[in-house]
């Protein structure tokens, strides 16, 4: 990688050059825009640094378009004898098996997730469960069961169940997103691993269904904070995407990876992969699917901003989704979980909170209501993200009050979420306990004194 400098004095940062090199020139936002590949915003959020000017790729875009010589920006010159990056390998089939190759404790927790998924599957399909065991039912957590038949589909562990044709494959995935919208992770448990491990035997014509399978796993993933394969099933998506030519799914699994990207802690290269994701040509072709894909991607950077602590920064990039939200009217995407006015804010809550203002994000709250939300997934978090809200103001009977909801709402999720286990654990030791409380715990699996 080129280096970069670092520069100190914040007035002679890469955007201060632009912005001060592009008025000298007489050039507006807009034609530096058109020279660079960039929307008039995106260049505006370059020059203020909101969106950091680090990428090398991007600073060369600049250098040319303005006419600044590559060293002003930190540049050095590109390597004479550079080997070219190539292609991503094609993914196999899903193979892999090893029979009676299982020792230890972990092999021990396998066999019963695998034991506990089969009995999900049967309450699935509709047939009487028969327990083993006492404790069996308490076993089979949904978001366990979840996580490892990812796990096995994606690492190609296991054949895929017969019956399932490739010409069936569009409709188990909706089916599977409607699963995770209603928050019902148990079936989704079941359904999507079938749906990969039949996406790759089904051949290179089913790879644009295996890339929204991916997506949907990877959502699945960061829900229950798995990150590396979250991480896995992002890059598989976005290759399959690229390959099959599908710029929203290329921008959805861009999205997915600024996510996983700001939960490492990774703040410029979230925002980097979120906002040149936003000014794809691709997107602007797209239609009103495009802009709302937009839409969703700036609203992910005014998140990655809020962990920045840059409060202005945020609700600027809030306000620009909700100018698109506003343009498009109605709820867009709902596959990937949807964009509208709602949603927008819905994750101004959030901002706000993280951003260190707790009582605006219970204001952001108070401006919603949850029905107008898309899906049980996103009324759900509406009430997690008003309990953490509360929970940092020390309002422990409301936050209780909110998970209580969250769970009525959808309660696989809620219980299976690391963020809501968090929170009843800090409930627990930091006050007063209730009965309620204390049953919210035990359904959770948070250990209680």
């Amino acid at each position: 990688m080129e280096p970069i400098s670092v520069w100190a004095d914040p007035e002679n940062t890469p955007g201060d050059l632009v912005r001060r090199t592009r008025r000298a020139k007489g050039m507006t936002l807009c034609q530096l825009g058109q020279l660079t590949g960039y929307s008039t915003a995106q260049v505006s959020r370059y020059e203020r640094g909101i969106s950091p000017l680090t990428d090398v790729m991007v600073l060369r875009r600049f250098a040319t378009a303005l006419g600044i010589p590559p060293q002003d920006l930190g540049l050095t010159e590109p390597p004479r004898h550079s080997a070219a990056t190539g292609h991503y390998p094609r993914l196999p089939a899903p193979t892999v098996e090893i029979p009676g190759h299982e020792d230890g404790e972990d092999a021990v927790r396998r066999r019963k997730l695998l034991a506990n998924l089969a009995i999900t599957a049967a309450a699935a399909a509709g047939a009487p469960i028969t327990s083993t065991s006492p404790g069996s039912s308490a076993q089979a957590r949904p978001g366990e069961l979840l996580v490892a038949g990812l796990r096995d589909a994606m690492l190609g562990l296991g054949t895929s169940p017969p019956g399932l044709s490739p010409d069936h494959l569009p409709g188990e995935l909706a089916r599977a997103v409607a699963h995770f919208n209603a928050s019902s992770y148990g079936s989704l448990a079941v359904r999507l691993p079938r749906l990969i491990r039949a996406g790759h035997q089904a051949g290179a014509e089913y790879h644009a269904v295996l890339a929204r399978c991916y997506l949907l796993a990877t959502r699945a993933l960061i829900k229950v904070d798995e990150p590396q394969l979250g991480w896995m099933a992002a890059d598989r998506a976005r290759q399959l995407a690229l390959a099959n030519g599908a710029p929203l799914d290329v921008a959805e699994a861009a999205r997915q990876q600024a996510v996983l990207a700001r939960q490492a802690g990774w703040h410029d290269q979230s925002l980097t992969l979120a906002l040149a994701a936003a000014d794809d040509p691709a997107l602007r072709e797209a239609g009103s699917v495009g802009l709302a894909q937009r839409g969703l991607l700036i609203q992910c950077a005014a998140y990655t901003v809020a962990h920045q602590r840059d409060q202005e920064g945020m609700r600027q990039l809030t306000k620009e989704a909700a100018a698109i939200a506003e343009e498009l009217g109605g709820t867009r995407l709902r596959a990937y979980g949807g964009f509208g006015s709602a949603t927008v804010q819905l994750h101004l809550i959030s901002a706000e909170d993280r951003v260190g203002d707790p009582s605006a994000a219970i204001a952001a709250a108070d401006k919603l209501a949850p029905l107008a939300l898309p899906s049980i997934e996103r009324r759900a978090r509406y009430h997690v993200d008003v309990a953490t809200a509360y929970a940092r103001l020390g309002r422990r009977d409301k936050c209780i009050e909110a998970l209580l909801a969250a769970e009525h709402e959808a309660s696989e999720e809620t219980r299976a979420r690391p963020t809501v286990k968090t929170l009843i654990s800090g409930l627990l030791v930091s006050g007063r306990t209730t009965p309620e409380l204390r049953g919210l715990a035990a359904r959770a699996g948070v250990l209680t004194r």
